[in-house]
Parts: C-alpha cells; structure tokens; sequence
C-alpha cells in the first residue's frame, strides 16, 4: 500500500488507505473499537499492500479489493473458511441446481484470492489454484446439469 509521512510519528509511515491505519493515527477509520470492546486483529506489517508498479486492471482490482480485505481481515479467523466449507459441503451433498448455487460464491472467493495472490506466487501455488478452480468450475457444471 502506499504511504504517507506522519509529521507528528518521527519518520514513522502510515499507510493510505483508511482502513488499513490504526486507531489514533491521522485519518484512520471512524469510531474506537468495535462493539462488544474487543479490538480488532492489527493488520500484517509489510512493506506493499499493492503489487509495486501495477496498472491498468490489476491496480484498478487491487484499489477496490482493499477494503474487503481490511474487513475480512477483521472478521474472526473462524468465519471465512467455516462459510466457505459449509457452502461446499452443500454443493457436494445436493445434486441439483442449487448445489451448483452454492459452489459458485466458493469458486468466486477463490478465483478472486488467486488474482491477488498471483503475482508472488511460485508456479506450485499457481498450479494449486488453477486446480482447484477447475475442479469448483466442474463441480458447478455438474450440479447445473452440462455433464
């Protein structure tokens, strides 16, 4: 991600993007913490939220994708891959279209982590990912009755 200087940090950076500040850093999100008091889970230290030098398409799907990834970031560890398994589980165990329904936000969520991750993954996790799409896309063709 992009950063800025704070003048009042001593140098420190802070990142450009609102949702991915601190609480008490200038322009970071609105509010303390979240219902219930708990914090959130601080964001990952890195040096680039955005793939360097990026263009076109890719910036453009990197820009808008920050701020899902800030939130899911946000949600507790359990919730993502509980959803993602139970939808899966339901495509695998209803032979209909709606089996097929139930696949696709699966296969959606993947494809559009494997686009992000792309560009620093090795040919082995590239390979990973175009499997397992292909094998979400024949899930859903079958459940929608092309085989």
């Amino acid at each position: 991600m992009a950063e800025q200087r704070d003048p009042n940090s001593e140098g420190r950076r802070v990142p450009s993007h609102p949702l991915a500040r601190r609480a008490g850093e200038p322009g970071a999100g609105k509010g303390g913490p979240p219902r219930g008091g708990k914090s959130r889970r601080p964001l990952p230290q890195g040096e680039q939220f955005f793939t360097p030098g990026a263009t076109g398409f890719r910036k453009a799907v990197e820009e808008r994708s920050a701020a899902p990834l800030v939130f899911l970031f946000g949600l507790p560890r359990w919730v993502v891959p509980v959803l993602m398994v139970a939808l899966l589980l339901v495509g695998f165990a209803v032979p209909d279209w709606r089996g097929g329904v139930a696949v696709l936000p699966v296969a959606g969520f993947v494809g559009w982590l494997a686009y992000m991750s792309w560009p620093s993954l090795r040919v082995g996790g590239r390979l990973m990912r175009v499997a397992l799409l292909t094998f979400l896309a024949l899930l859903a063709a079958d459940r929608f009755g092309l085989f």
